[in-house]
């Protein structure tokens, strides 16, 4: 599996996972889990760790720019991850696509992710 999620401080701020390459069965086991949570709780932060992630299937692309259009107002805040350069502008590139403020963090940097993600948190929860 290319993806892994898991939620803390009760659901709004969601760790996802990434390794591999994502397919669309990935995104087909994905979305109910942050549709449901989005229902449930509003906005949510997202916490995108990318290890050994080499990027997206056709059909894993596809589903991700769905998720993008359909979610476009339901992130908050998405502090990715990652351990290479592309990686980094693949943060930047992500803006245009959601209101969520986005941030990029190195690897050695995860602590000041969650940080990041949970700082706030209590004002709009």
């Amino acid at each position: 599996m290319s993806i892994e999620i898991k939620t803390e401080d009760g659901g709004k701020i969601v760790n996802v996972d990434l390794s591999g390459r994502l397919t669309r069965e990935d995104y087909l086991q994905f979305l109910p889990i942050v549709e449901q949570l989005v229902s449930q709780r509003g906005k949510l932060r997202m916490l995108v760790e990318m290890r050994g992630f080499h990027g997206w299937t056709v059909g894993g692309l596809w589903e991700d720019l769905k998720f993008d259009v359909k979610h476009f107002k339901d992130i908050e805040r998405i502090a990715f991850v990652g351990e290479t350069k592309w990686q980094e502008g693949m943060a930047s590139f992500c803006k245009p696509f959601t209101t969520a403020t986005i941030q990029y963090f190195d690897q050695n940097q995860i602590g000041e992710a969650r940080s990041w993600l949970s700082s706030e948190l209590a004002k709009t929860a």
